[in-house]
This record gives structure tokens, sequence and C-alpha cells, in this order.
């Protein structure tokens, strides 16, 4: 959910140590598993599916102004990675960005499921946000429609975020379209997939879950990474100038 980062000056400051940038990404990741799977846990039936979109969508935009200046507002282990592929990141800060981001969002889970465990019925393996496919896939789609969302949409997200952030883009406003762009990939794949597009959100859930969402995780780290690479090489070869 990269801003990389939110605004582009012309003589961009030093980066942030490494320490505070990983505290951002651990806290920006918290604040999207927390604000957009307990949307979907807590309110899924009150707001429904396009309610449930634009949660996701507001905690990246939220996020990405209030974090990516100092992260650059990944959030996401599938952005770091179209990111580093497009030559915008250092591939030998993956791991430790990808790491910040998994147990940010399993922290947000842990918060989740703790309040969610305080409503009589709540059931962790149906009621969890979890992805999947077959009989875990909201209505029903196949394993092949699901990697091929996934794919699709990941990459398309993270052509959306490596175009708003360059330095030729309108200063401002990457956060703003990138949080529209996953609102829209939401409503586009919630009934395929339940939405990933981000292995740390995926992951986080489906630990506590556990059974198919746990089984079928694969997918959505596969799918989300592969999206990814496509797009990072995509960029280079079509719009990067230099």
């Amino acid at each position: 959910m990269s801003t990389d980062a939110v605004e582009r000056p012309a003589a961009a400051p030093a980066q942030p140590a490494l320490v505070r940038r990983l505290a951002a990404e651990l806290l920006g990741t918290f604040w999207l598993v927390l604000g957009g799977c307990g949307t979907a846990v807590l309110a899924g039936k009150e707001v429904g599916y396009l309610g449930v979109a634009l949660a996701f969508g507001l905690t990246v935009v939220t996020g990405a102004y209030a974090f990516g200046p100092i992260s650059g507002g990944h959030f996401n282990p599938a952005v770091s990675v179209g990111l580093a592929t497009a030559k915008r990141f250092d591939w030998r800060d993956v791991p430790a960005y990808v790491g910040a981001q998994v147990v940010g969002g399993v922290i947000a889970a842990a918060v989740l499921f703790a309040i969610a465990s305080g409503k009589d019925g709540f059931d962790v393996k149906t009621g969890f946000a979890t992805n999947g496919y077959g009989s875990a896939s909201p209505d029903g789609y196949s394993l092949a429609a699901v990697l091929l969302v996934e794919v699709v949409l990941t990459a398309v997200f993270l052509l959306v975020i490596l175009g708003v952030s360059a330095k030729r883009a309108a200063v401002g406003f990457s956060g703003l379209a990138i949080g529209l762009a996953l609102t829209l990939i939401h409503l586009i794949s919630i009934p395929v997939s339940n939405t990933s597009v981000n292995p740390a959100r995926s992951i986080a859930v489906a630990v506590f879950a556990g059974g198919d969402a746990l089984s079928q995780i694969w997918v959505f780290i596969l799918a989300p990474v592969v999206g990814a690479a496509i797009a990072g090489v995509a960029h280079v070869l079509l719009f990067d100038e230099d």
C-alpha cells in the first residue's frame, strides 16, 4: 500500500533508520488488518461488501498519510516485493519489512479475536475474514478462479502504486489514489476470494482460524507475490524512463 512516500520532494531527506521504518510498517499493517478485517468480522452484516471494501480503502488512506513518510507505507509483503522488482526499493530490506508486516497483522488479528470472542455464537473458523477457494470461497469459486483474480488484481494494484508514486505524479495524492484502488479491488473480489492481495493480511487471520484458512494460505502468499513481481517487471519495461 505504498505511498513511497506520500509526497516526493525534489530533494528527498535522509531515509529514517531501519528500526523506525519497521515500526511504521508494523503499525500500518496493524491498522490495515484491524480496520479492514475488523469491519468484516464485527460489522460485516451491517455494512455489507461495500462497507468492508471502503474500510480497507480507508485504512490505507489514513495509514499512508500517517506512516508513509516514515517507511514508504507498504503494509503488504507483495507491495515490498513489487517495489523492489521495479527498482524502487532495496531488496536487502524486503525480509525485514515482510517480518514487520506479518507481526503487525498477527497482533491486530489477536486483538480482533479477543474482541470478537466476547459475543455469543462467534465461530473463528467461519467468521474471521479469512481467504479461501472452493467451499472456503464466499461464493464457491474454484482454485483457478481465485489464483487468477489474486494475481491480476495484485498486479494492477502495484501498477497503480508505482504510477501514482512516480516523480512525475501529482504530489500529495498518492495515498488517496491507492486507497481508492484497494476499495475497488475489494468490490471486485470479495465474492471470489474474500480479497487478499496481501499475504500479511491473509496470514494474520489464518493463524487464528486454522482449518481451510491455514491449509489454503499458500495461495494467498504465492498469487499476490507473483502478481506484484509481474507488475514490477512490466513497469520497468513499459514506463520507466531511467
